[in-house]
């Protein structure tokens, strides 16, 4: 999707398109605002990637391509676990997902933006990248449940919309202060909550595992 030309500028310019697309969304964000924040001109930014559009799917290119990796070694570890560490695998899944998007809260962001209809004219998306995903997921987690009224394809819509919304928003506590996914303390019990909700939904026998309590925070 990138041009000819120098393929450090191109970098540069799909991570300056990645930060601003995740912060205003792709309606909200204009080529000139991409060039002025990358320091080149708009005409270089046309001819690397040509229209907004073809930037826009570049970014969601490359981070699908970061969050597929994750996903696949998780799964690829899941199915060829033994038996008895298969749940143990599942749980080390959902951990890999969860530290992505603190990573790279740029993914989260941008889906976000998605659900509330920003780049509507670019539908495609979802057929490309997130479904596929989620059904890769889903397929792969499906063996280790045996209780027949669980519906794993909620389930792991359920995981999405909770980290994403976590990594966007934070938590409260009582006093109304919020706390972000980058405070050890709210990841944690963030991380030990969604490790309960997962296997407890999906019925899988005996207790989750422990999640490490940060020393502070």
């Amino acid at each position: 999707m990138t041009g000819t030309g120098d393929g450090g500028l191109s970098d540069l310019i799909i991570r300056v398109a990645t930060r601003l697309f995740a912060g205003l969304g792709y309606d909200g964000t204009d080529m000139r605002q991409i060039a002025d924040a990358a320091g080149v001109d708009v005409t270089m930014i046309r001819r690397q990637f040509g229209d907004k559009r073809t930037l826009y799917l570049a970014v969601m290119d490359r981070m699908n391509r970061y969050h597929n990796a994750v996903l696949e070694k998780g799964v690829k570890d899941l199915v060829s676990a033994p038996p008895e560490r298969r749940i143990a695998a599942l749980h080390a899944l959902l951990d890999r997902y969860i530290d992505f998007c603190c990573r790279q809260p740029e993914y989260p962001a941008l889906y976000t933006f998605r659900w509330l209809s920003d780049a509507s004219d670019v539908p495609e998306l979802e057929s490309m990248y997130a479904a596929p995903a989620a059904q890769f997921v889903s397929d792969s987690v499906a063996p280790l449940v045996t209780a027949p009224d669980v519906d794993v394809d909620y389930m792991i819509s359920s995981v999405i919309w909770c980290v994403h919304s976590f990594v966007q928003s934070g938590v409260y506590d009582r006093s109304g202060r919020r706390y972000g996914h980058d405070h050890p303390g709210a990841l944690w019990h963030f991380r030990r909550h969604l490790h309960q909700m997962v296997h407890r939904t999906l019925r899988l026998p005996g207790e989750p595992p422990p999640v490490e309590r940060p020393s502070h925070g």
